[in-house]
């Protein structure tokens, strides 16, 4: 499952990433391994995603949360 997967009020922890390598930019952002993440609310049109990451608010696109492996908590 990915974070893009996640609906509004839905929590996971990160798991890892799909690729080859961790996007160092969504590292830089909390998004690392064992952080668990609460997907707040999603724009009107979907994009972009807000989420709740380590006690602060987070926006991402879809593109980058469909890279971010979780398991739903």
């Amino acid at each position: 499952m990915t974070l893009k997967d996640l609906r509004p009020g839905e929590s996971g922890t990160v798991t890892g990433y799909r690729g080859h390598d961790a996007p160092v930019r969504l590292m830089e952002m909390g998004l690392i391994p064992g952080t668990e993440v609460t997907v707040v609310r999603l724009a009107p049109l979907g994009d972009p995603m807000d989420l709740k990451v380590r006690g602060y608010h987070l926006s991402i696109r879809k593109r980058e949360a469909a890279d971010i492996c979780v398991v739903k908590a």
